[in-house]
């Protein structure tokens, strides 16, 4: 047994030594076999790409085929909303001011000064309630002439009276005698007009007795005028002068003491525009709400109108009565008056998103059977989420909601439901407003 690091000699052959001394030549057998076997490898995959490469090809246009085929039997889904009938009643919130029922303002009917004043602003009072007093001593002087001159017209017209009987006692005894020549013509005549010229003296006298008594009618009354009372029952709002104030009575510059108004009911007035007034008329029912009371509601009824518009605003002015026996209103105050107007022509509600407006102008896509049906309507008035239409469409048409810009004539579409219908009910209290 040899050492492992010993080399094992082999004794040269007889070939090997005659090639001995000569050069080794490579033997050609090796190279060619593997020049084929890489030739055989890149055969396999050139084939391996071709026949990928095709089955990834056919994929493809299959692909693309069932894309297009999908893409032309592609129904799109549509949110859709039924087309409402409105409520008989059209309601119309507008904005109004409250005023007193009745209003007064007091001024002075006698010159002089405030003796007394028993009220004052806030105060409530009854019809024939003293406000003030008015002292003016020399009316009383004037009342006293006036009734002594009355009496010395009466001593005058008696005094007329006596003169006449007298008179016509002379003139029945000398008439007789005076045809009968006794008496001469001229006494005869004398005695005659004396009567005459009495007679009228006692109508004088009678006419200046009616025209003193008038005179003092006259200044009885500034005398009743001393006296300021209230005119109805309401409240005093205004106060304008104190005990002392001097006033002064003049049909033009007379002394203004008081305000008064009467609020056991309420007078509304509003302006309805033209496109809700025809059906306002006396008797329609009214709501008045206060934004600072927000829990309440007043209700009243429209008691007149001015049957006419104004020309300017193409307004018709209403007035509607509240009753406000609990003095919860009060005069003056911004509010808003709900008027539920009986509707004359019917009309149909459409949500807003279903309006189509372009070139042609305004219409509405319509689901019938699965297809659209673009439909030309007219809108009434614009309520915000909702619009009112005259024609175009009628009641339960299915209108497609928010459609789309390639949403064409016959179309098919898939529709569903709105589950949030906005068209449930119509706007019970929403401040119109005019679609130009």
């Amino acid at each position: 047994m040899t050492d492992s690091n010993d080399t094992l000699s082999i004794p040269p052959t007889d070939e090997r030594r005659e090639n001995r001394g000569q050069p080794d030549v490579a033997t050609p057998a090796p190279k060619s076999r593997g020049g084929l076997w890489l030739g055989l490898a890149v055969l396999l995959l050139l084939t391996g790409a071709l026949v990928v490469g095709g089955i990834n090809a056919r994929a493809l246009r299959q692909q693309t085929l069932a894309t297009s085929e999908r893409h032309q039997n592609f129904v799109p889904k549509v949110r859709v909303a039924p087309v409402k009938a409105s409520s008989d009643i059209n309601t119309v919130s507008l904005p109004a001011t409250t005023l007193a029922f009745t209003t007064a303002n007091i001024f002075a009917r006698a010159s002089g000064y405030i003796g007394k004043r028993n009220v004052d602003i806030g105060d409530r009072v009854k019809k024939g309630q003293l406000l003030a007093e008015i002292v003016a001593p020399e009316l009383d002087h004037q009342i006293a002439q006036a009734q002594a001159t009355l009496e010395q017209d009466k001593a005058t017209l008696r005094q007329n009276v006596a003169n006449r009987d007298l008179a016509k006692i002379t003139w029945d005894r000398d008439k007789p005698v005076v045809a009968q020549g006794w008496v001469t013509q001229q006494q005869g005549s004398i005695d005659e007009q004396n009567l005459k010229a009495l007679i009228a003296g006692v109508g004088v006298a009678e006419q200046s007795i009616a025209a003193q008594e008038a005179t003092i009618k006259v200044l009885q009354q500034q005398k009743d005028y001393q006296s300021v009372v209230a005119p109805f029952d309401g409240v005093v709002t205004q106060r304008n002068i104190d005990v002392g104030s001097l006033v002064q009575a003049d049909a033009t510059s007379g002394t203004f003491m008081f305000n008064l108004i009467q609020t056991d009911i309420i007078r509304t007035q509003v302006y309805v525009p033209q496109d809700q007034a025809f059906g306002v008329r006396p008797g329609v029912d009214a709501v008045v709400r206060i934004p600072e009371i927000p829990d309440r509601a007043f209700p009243g009824k429209v008691t007149r109108i001015a049957d006419a518009l104004n020309p300017i605003t193409r307004t018709l002015l209403t007035e509607i009565d509240v009753p406000n026996s609990d003095g919860a209103m009060s005069a003056g105050v911004y509010c808003t008056v709900e008027l539920h107007i009986p509707r004359k022509d019917p009309s149909l509600l459409v949500p807003a998103e279903a309006i189509i407006f372009d070139r042609n102008g305004l219409h509405v896509a319509v689901v019938e059977g699965g297809t659209v049906k673009l439909q030309k309507v007219s809108v009434a008035r614009d309520f915000g989420t909702i619009v009112e239409v005259r024609e175009g469409v009628k009641k339960g048409d299915l209108v497609v909601l928010n459609p789309s810009v390639d949403l064409a004539q016959g179309s098919k579409v898939d529709a569903r439901s709105d589950e949030s219908d906005k068209t449930a009910s119509e706007p019970a209290s929403r401040p119109t407003k005019n679609r130009t």
